[in-house]
């Protein structure tokens, strides 16, 4: 059974002094999945995964990374993992075709394969032709393909992207998705951090991670349907600000926040709230042009997890 896993994680704790940046988290990433880490920034996302790639010693706890354990020995599982920061992890000095080479290098690519591989990294890049450009002259998209690239050179079974897509235009994060899913189809196992809600529905599984603390986990539509305690209601009103301040200390109400530009309120009983949410803002002169119930994001269920008491967050 444990060798269905590529990353399994128990009671894992990083502390800085008498800061605890990781508390005890605990999850398992299984071959060929997409699994992502996702939460606030400060909520240790980055912290865990350079745990997971060897690069900062743990406090204590035990991480199994390709079956070798992180703490033990942290070169044997840099030989055996991709990793790709939030930087890139290019120089910008270097041309394209000097830092695939040189990643090649740092990576003891085989002579005989790196020509290759190389060709394969330009490619999948979409860089054919631009070889002898500086890499400081591309665009953010183009060096996030061509960093995702030389940090697969030598082919690993699990591929680590810490926060990957900052900065990066919408397109190019959805093309960077797209090569993603085809590598986690060919059996690479890749694990993402990310603060972007909208990036969370692209994994198979998720952690939600908060304040060090790991608060819910599961497929983004098991985590929809089953993390959210009562139902959602979408309510678009005017004016916002009165109507939050209202419905916020109101009884039926166990949250209430602003998206955009309507009110997303948690309650027990969307048929039993509407009617008296509706009269009590017309009631304060609030007009309502919309009060409904809608399904759960993945935005709202981390607002509703991380909005609980501390005694209530998965231990």
């Amino acid at each position: 059974m444990a060798e269905e896993y590529s990353v399994v994680v128990r009671d894992l704790v990083k502390r800085f002094g008498d800061f605890a940046a990781v508390d005890r988290v605990s999850f398992s990433a299984r071959k060929g999945e997409i699994f992502g880490f996702l939460g606030p920034n400060g909520a240790g996302k980055s912290t865990t995964i350079r745990m997971l790639c060897g690069l900062l010693h743990p406090t204590s706890g035990t991480a199994m990374v390709a079956g070798i354990d992180v703490a033990r020995e942290p070169e044997r599982v840099r030989q055996n993992i991709g990793y790709m920061s939030q930087r890139f992890s290019l120089y910008n000095d270097l041309t394209v075709e000097e830092n695939i080479r040189f990643f090649g290098g740092m990576y003891q690519v085989p002579d005989a394969l790196l020509q290759q591989r190389m060709a394969w990294a330009v490619r999948m890049a979409g860089l054919e032709g631009r070889e002898h450009a500086m890499t400081s002259t591309l665009a953010a998209g183009w060096k996030q393909r061509l960093a995702l690239g030389c940090a697969v050179l030598h082919q690993p079974p699990i591929l680590f992207l810490d926060e990957p897509t900052s900065g990066v235009d919408p397109i190019s994060r959805r093309q960077f998705w797209e090569l993603i899913h085809e590598m986690a189809a060919a059996g690479v196992t890749v694990f993402v951090t990310t603060h972007y809600m909208d990036e969370a529905e692209y994994c198979n599984r998720l952690v939600l991670i908060y304040r060090g603390k790991i608060v819910a986990s599961g497929s983004p539509a098991e985590l929809k349907r089953t993390a959210m305690r009562g139902e959602l209601l979408l309510v678009e009103c005017s004016p916002l600000g009165p109507a939050l301040e209202l419905l916020e200390n109101h009884a039926l109400v166990q949250d209430a926040a602003v998206f955009g530009s309507a009110l997303h309120l948690v309650v027990e009983s969307a048929a039993a709230a509407i009617p008296q949410l509706r009269a009590e803002l017309v009631a304060h002169n609030i007009a309502v042009a919309r009060i409904e119930p809608i399904p759960a994001s993945l935005e709202d269920v981390f607002v509703a997890l991380t909005a609980r008491p501390a005694a209530e967050v998965m231990p």
